[in-house]
């Protein structure tokens, strides 16, 4: 049985967390409102028939937790947890290309393509880890306590990572590698995600509080509170629809929230235990990792589940490659990335 992660949960401790975690009400009923003015067109019906595992990677025993991907260089970057290291996967091939050690027990990750950087959070004793793709090296590293999602604005070269222990998001400056800026949040923070166009930082509460919370960017304040489901991990963006999505663990629901009004428009059924979720802007899709190991795959247009397929053992991150339409699932407990093609 894996340990618990700060206060996160490993993958043997999926529908296991413990009572004082979770909150009362469990599965949140699917709601029918649409959501509002988004100003995209609705995607015509595709095959659910296609949506498939086309490959699957064997990246390390270290069991494989988060996972990112640089579009512009066809690269994927998945952390392995007990391995302390980075698997660096060529997306022409699907093979690892490099293993880069790392230390501190990775998790995080999160690119800035224009940079040529990734970085990496590293659970314990708590630091940054700041690699340069074109070396793959290790070039900084940042303390900062209790890391754990990470997220960047490359537009504004900075970085985001969520402090779980002390309910706090750092901000760093990308050019510098420094701290600038430490945000007051709430206890339990987990995931992150940056819509750069609007300048705002989506939060999650993870296992102590049900809400997403929304930071400015510009001023470095929390000016919304949004109530989600229950037990809210891992959050994602969908920039040009203005619309983030959040998994909610314990309710087996994603939440999406419009951004323009900061309430959730719609509440969404997926697998037992969600965690990991990702967007395909373009092709107007949501991918959810489920601990059943299956992928949940929406069709943001109308809201609904089109798809679950069948991944590794205890999927937990996941990541989009906008440009060929591919998703990366990292399998914690297998030890592998699943490779799923678009659905058309």
């Amino acid at each position: 049985m894996h340990a618990l992660r700060g206060n996160h949960i490993t993958a043997s401790h999926r529908r296991g967390i413990p009572a004082r975690w979770r909150r009362a009400g469990g599965a949140i009923a699917a709601l029918t409102l649409p959501i509002a003015s988004s100003g995209v067109a609705a995607a015509p019906a595709r095959d659910a028939s296609s949506c498939r595992v086309t490959h699957t990677i064997p990246v390390s025993m270290g069991t494989p937790s988060g996972v990112a991907v640089d579009s512009g260089a066809h690269t994927a970057y998945v952390t392995n947890y007990s391995s302390e290291t980075v698997s660096v996967i060529d997306e022409a091939t699907n093979k690892v290309t490099h293993t880069i050690f790392i230390g501190y027990y990775p998790y995080g990750v999160a690119v800035d393509p224009a940079a040529g950087t990734v970085y990496v959070t590293n659970l314990y004793p708590g630091a940054v880890s700041v690699i340069n793709a074109a070396t793959n090296k290790v070039t900084r590293t940042i303390p900062i306590g209790a890391p754990y999602g990470v997220a960047v604005d490359a537009a504004a070269r900075t970085v985001y990572v969520t402090n779980s222990s002390a309910g706090t998001v750092s901000v760093i400056n990308a050019a510098t590698n420094r701290i600038t800026r430490t945000i007051p949040v709430g206890v339990g923070v987990s995931g992150v995600a940056v819509d750069p166009a609007a300048r705002t930082v989506y939060v999650t509460g993870g296992g102590f509080r049900d809400i997403t919370s929304v930071i400015n960017e510009a001023t470095g304040k929390v000016t919304h509170a949004i109530p989600v489901g229950d037990t809210p991990y891992e959050v994602a963006v969908d920039p040009a629809a203005r619309t983030a999505y959040v998994a909610n663990y314990s309710g087996d629901t994603v939440s999406v929230i419009n951004e323009a009004t900061s309430t959730v428009a719609r509440t969404i059924p997926v697998g037992s235990a969600p965690y990991g979720v990702a967007v395909d802007p373009a092709a107007r899709t949501v991918y959810v990792t489920n601990g059943d190991g299956t992928v949940s795959v929406i069709d943001a247009a109308t809201g609904t589940v089109i798809a679950t397929v069948p991944v590794g053992a205890f999927p937990y991150e996941v990541a989009v490659d906008p440009a060929t339409h591919t998703a990366y699932v990292a399998n914690e407990d297998s030890g592998t990335v699943s490779v799923i093609q678009m659905c058309r």
